[in-house]
């Protein structure tokens, strides 16, 4: 299946008289000019980014940072954990969260893992809605739609207003921005590239959220354009077949890993709640813990 699609084609660029031979460029003159066009300038963009509360929706099911020992949490500590060493030994920097088929969590996932890196200490992270289809970022994060990501590819606002940052935190957002009919075609811009390729010159983590793979083309022409790729699943509702499916789909093989979904709340909540009453002193215990280390002095190493 072909996945590159012409501007023209979408109607965002007018269509130019064939220009005769001799006054067409050639295939050097175009390959020089790409190679000297460096994408957006990035310089001083971050200070003008708006910022806004930190204020989630209710029934977002997001991560609360401050309470670390909840399983959720727990949970996506580990994932951040598993990106991070992968990190270390190949260079990922832009990931795409897609999923086979709707309703799996993939948004909701997209969304705890950037909260989750974002909770180290300067780990700058963007969290980017490019589900131009059904976008969910602004409404996780309680802020507008618009200006978002697609107003920038249309050129009607400048990069920073795409952008916000959550206050208090080292999260970005970019939200999706207003409807468009041709997503697809959009995606094909040259610009996505030139913008995805220069984004991980402000942020160590670039993850983007996209339309699941069977329903839209979308994820795996981001997938082409990012260095990996996390597909989300969710028990009692993700057939093998179709994990098989979206898997096959992906033109590259850049999938780092599975996240599954849909773990029933006790047995999360009672592994870790065991975990942190046995590892975590009472107070009834200090004065013992504290007579053992007074009997057991530290062994100085010579």
């Amino acid at each position: 299946m072909m996945l590159c699609a012409a501007a023209e084609q979408a109607g965002l660029l007018t269509t130019p008289a064939p220009a005769p031979a001799s006054a067409r460029p050639s295939t050097e003159a175009r390959a020089a000019t790409a190679a000297a066009d460096p994408g957006p300038n990035l310089a001083g963009l971050l200070e003008r980014v708006q910022e806004i509360p930190f204020r989630t929706a209710t029934d977002s099911l997001l991560i609360d940072v401050s309470r670390p020992h909840e399983a959720p949490m727990e949970e996506f500590r580990a994932l951040r954990t598993r990106l991070n060493h992968m990190k270390s030994l190949q260079p990922i920097h832009t990931l795409v969260v897609t999923s086979p088929s709707p309703a799996e969590g993939k948004s909701l996932s997209a969304g705890n893992l950037a909260l989750a890196e974002a909770h180290l200490a300067g780990n700058v992270t963007l969290l980017a809605d490019f589900d131009f289809r059904r976008p969910i970022v602004h409404t996780l994060f309680q802020t507008d739609r618009s200006p978002g990501i697609t107003d920038y590819l249309l050129g009607k606002i400048p990069l920073h207003q795409a952008f916000r940052k959550i206050a208090g935190t080292n999260l970005y957002i970019m939200p999706a921005g207003e409807a468009v009919i041709n997503p697809l075609e959009l995606l094909n811009l040259r610009e996505v590239k030139l913008l995805l390729d220069r984004l991980p010159t402000l942020f160590n983590w670039v993850i983007i959220d996209s339309p699941p793979l069977l329903f839209a083309a979308d994820a795996n022409l981001l997938s082409t354009l990012c260095h990996g790729t996390l597909l989300v699943v969710r028990i009692g509702h993700t057939t093998i077949d179709s994990v098989t499916r979206a898997m096959q789909s992906l033109c590259n093989n850049n999938v780092l890993g599975i996240v599954v979904n849909g773990a029933r709340r006790g047995e999360l909540y009672s592994k870790y709640t065991y975990y942190h009453s046995y590892y975590t002193p009472k107070d009834d215990d200090r004065g013992e813990l504290e007579e053992i280390a007074a009997e057991n002095p530290p062994v100085e190493s010579k």
